[in-house]
């Protein structure tokens, strides 16, 4: 196979996968404390968001009563 003008980033020979180490010193967090964050993360998300429909007021005026 002919190599062509690749960038060596891009070359399967030049990625080892071994390049920086992933957080060293700090231990990995356990499967509940993932999840645990991912949920609180989730509930933040969904709270802003009922809050921006509840501000939102896309209706059109209603017309002034006659009588």
């Amino acid at each position: 196979m002919r190599r062509f003008d690749v960038k060596q980033s891009l070359s399967r020979q030049s990625d080892s996968g071994m390049g920086l180490p992933m957080h060293e010193g700090k231990p990995k967090a356990t499967r509940e404390e993932r999840l645990a964050a991912k949920l609180r993360e989730n509930l933040r998300r969904r709270k802003s968001q009922a809050r921006a429909l509840e501000c939102r007021d896309d209706s059109l005026p209603k017309a002034p009563e006659r009588g």
